[in-house]
């Protein structure tokens, strides 16, 4: 039985220890296959923060060797890692094997060739070729060297680690296809990226991830991130009219009757938008910009929409400027103290919070109505429409 958790609460933690499935590392894997059937060919793939004994990423590339035309697999370990601790026939029955660097230093291995003579290259050919300098920390000199290395860096990275993680790809350029968390796509680092086109959501959401102790550990807000293309990325959102989601959007007429208490897409006083509270109902024929939740992410196609800015950070440079007016957020009184209020995504009281000044809102009969949560700015594609 999985256990139910956060993954922010184990990003706080420092809680590090959880390993990808096989099958969640074939999905998403897959999906950039059939996009591009040459992505990996020729490629030396690294896969840092790893084991092959606990390790599915380097289970899976070595399996898949010859199918994806690879030139090299670099996988390293770190040492204060669960996995590192256990001892693998790799390592073991390798006569570079040293009882005294085991427990303290990182381990390389790799996948070159066929070294036991089978014909084919596959997880029988992982060689440990021995002990790292440094306990294999991602950040390290020489596990930056095998970064500059590699073509692509592949990874379930630490997730108390994640931004760091990132710069650290984007100092040498590198493709990627690693996991994190959903909710940093809107922070400081990654935000200004995905804005940018350089880089994206994955195709698939992997939910539970193995311990140490071979026991699940579920989480529902985890996400690939990647710079490599894939077909979703390409799909086109299948939208109506702006008056036909008014006619026959339950969820949006439901919404804007029984918490905004409007008929119509409502327009932001502090910023020249329309609030729309679902991807669904984003409308087809409107071309001006419109706030939209985070998870609008999962469906962007940059081919279709441009994504203008966000609201979720102050100090994000990609946050836009709404103005020096308070903002209302349920939850708290006018001079900043909290109330206890609680609520959906708009209040239905006039509370203000001290020093915001990063959410979007509007004002309806006097009271003013701000949105609780995050909002991504996008409008359509110049030259193009949503439809």
């Amino acid at each position: 039985m999985a256990n139910n958790s956060s993954l922010g609460a184990a990003k706080n933690a420092k809680n590090d220890e959880f390993y990808t499935q096989y099958n969640d590392i074939e999905a998403e894997m897959n999906a950039y296959v059939e996009y591009n059937p040459d992505v990996f060919r020729d490629k030396t793939v690294l896969l840092p923060c790893d084991d092959p004994e606990w390790s599915n990423f380097t289970k899976y590339f070595a399996a898949n060797f010859e199918r994806f035309g690879l030139k090299k697999l670099i996988s390293t370990s770190y040492a204060p890692g669960a996995g590192n601790m256990q001892l693998t026939l790799f390592e073991m029955e390798s006569p570079l094997y040293d009882k005294d660097l085991h427990d303290t230093h990182g381990k390389l291995f790799t996948v070159t060739r066929d070294i036991n003579g089978s014909g084919s290259i596959d997880t029988d050919d992982i060689e440990f070729n021995g002990y790292l300098k440094g306990d294999g920390d991602f950040r390290s000199a020489e596990v930056t060297a095998l970064r500059d290395e590699a073509d692509i860096i592949i990874t379930n990275p630490p997730f108390s680690l994640f931004n760091e993680f990132i710069v650290w790809l984007f100092q040498d350029d590198k493709q990627f296809i690693i996991i994190g968390n959903f909710n940093d796509a809107t922070n400081l680092e990654i935000f200004p990226l995905i804005k940018n086109n350089k880089m994206w959501l994955g195709t698939t959401c992997p939910k539970e991830f193995i311990q140490p102790d071979g026991s699940l550990k579920s989480f529902g807000n985890t996400v690939w991130y990647s710079n490599i293309d894939h077909g979703l990325r390409h799909e086109k959102l299948i939208l109506m009219t702006k008056a036909n989601n008014l006619k026959y959007n339950k969820k949006l007429k439901k919404k804007f009757s029984e918490n905004y208490h409007v008929s119509d897409y409502p327009q932001y006083d502090n910023y020249n938008a329309i609030e729309v509270p679902y991807v669904d109902a984003i409308p087809s024929d409107y071309d001006g910009i419109m706030g939209v939740p985070g998870s609008f992410l999962n469906h962007y196609n940059p081919e279709q929409f441009e994504i203008v800015g966000t609201v979720s950070a102050a100090g994000n440079p990609e946050s836009l400027n709404l103005g020096n007016d308070y903002s209302q957020f349920v939850g708290y009184n006018q001079d900043g103290s909290k109330n206890g209020r609680t609520g959906s995504t708009f209040g239905k009281v006039p509370v203000l919070k001290k020093d915001d000044g990063i959410h979007p809102y509007y004002e309806k009969d006097g009271v003013r109505l701000q949105a609780l949560f995050p909002r991504i700015f996008i409008r359509p594609k110049k030259g193009t429409d949503a439809k």
